[in-house]
C-alpha cells in the first residue's frame, strides 16, 4: 500500500513555546505525535525525546512486532525522562502525551498514552481509535459524569498517564485491518478540544488533505488557540 501524508503544527496563540513535536516516517508505515505535558517543565524536551526514540523503530513485517518495539522504544523514552528529571534541581516531572500509528501489509496497530488521540476515517465514518487516559474520561467511566459534561470540565486536561510521569508506564493499543481509502488522523488535545468530531470528518472528506489540514489549523486559531496544535493525516492510497 501507500500513502499520502500531510502535518501541520502551530504553538497556538497563548502559547510562546510548541511543546508537541511529530514524527513522519512514512516509508516506514510510523507516525506519532506527542504533546509536552502542559504546566511541567521541558515539555518540549519531553515530546522530542519521545520522537528521536520512535525514529529508530524500523518496520516489520508483523503489525504485532511493529507494536511491540515502538513500545519499547517508549519504555526507553520514559526511563530518560524520569533519569533526567531526577538529574535536575527540585522535584519536577519532564512528560509527554503520546500516540502513534504503525501499518504493515494490510493491518494498523495504535499505541498511546494520555490524551491525544487518533481517529479513522472509513465509507462515511469516523471512529476514535483511542481513549484518553485522563480525569474526566475516568470520570465518565465511571459513571460520575455525562460524557457531554467532560468537555468544559475544568480539569479536562489532567491526564492520568504520559510519557516520563511515572516509572511504570502502561500503553494501550488497537488495532484493525487497512482498507484502501481509509483516513487516519494523529492529534493533539490542542486540536480536540477545540474541534468536534464532526467537524474533523466534514474537512477529512470533502477538501484535499492540504487544504483540510490548513482548515483546521484556522479553526483553531479563530476560536483563541489556548494551547499548541499538531496534527497527521494519512490516506492510504
Amino acid at each position: 500500500m501507500r500513502f499520502e501524508c500531510v502535518h501541520r503544527t502551530h504553538p497556538g496563540l497563548k502559547r510562546k513555546i510548541n511543546e508537541d513535536s511529530l514524527l513522519v516516517r512514512t516509508e516506514r508505515g510510523l507516525w506519532a505525535v506527542a504533546d509536552g505535558m502542559g504546566g511541567h517543565e521541558a515539555g518540549d524536551v519531553a515530546s522530542g525525546k519521545v520522537v528521536e526514540a520512535l525514529a529508530l523503530v524500523p518496520p516489520h513485517s508483523t503489525i504485532e512486532a511493529f507494536v511491540a518495539d515502538s513500545i519499547s522504544a517508549l519504555q526507553t523514552a520514559n526511563r530518560q525522562l524520569i533519569d533526567l528529571a531526577r538529574s535536575a534541581s527540585g522535584a519536577r516531572t519532564i512528560g509527554t502525551t503520546v500516540v502513534g500509528l504503525v501499518i504493515s501489509g494490510d493491518r494498523f496497530g495504535c499505541f498511546w498514552a494520555g490524551d491525544s488521540r487518533a481517529y479513522r476515517v472509513r465509507e462515511g465514518e469516523i471512529a476514535q481509535l483511542t481513549r484518553d487516559h485522563s480525569l474526566v474520561q475516568g470520570l465518565v467511566d465511571a459513571g460520575m459524569l455525562a460524557p457531554a459534561e467532560a468537555h468544559d470540565h475544568p480539569n479536562a486536561n489532567v491526564v492520568t498517564r504520559a510519557v516520563g510521569a511515572s516509572e511504570a508506564l502502561n500503553v494501550d493499543t488497537s488495532g484493525g485491518d487497512v482498507q484502501l481509502g481509509d483516513v487516519f488522523l494523529l492529534a493533539s488535545d490542542g486540536l480536540t478540544r477545540i474541534v468536534d468530531e464532526d467537524e474533523i470528518y466534514y474537512e477529512l472528506t470533502t477538501n484535499p488533505l492540504p487544504q483540510a489540514a490548513d482548515t483546521l489549523v484556522q479553526m483553531v486559531l479563530s476560536r483563541g488557540a489556548p494551547d499548541n496544535v499538531t496534527m497527521v493525516i494519512v490516506r492510504v492510497t
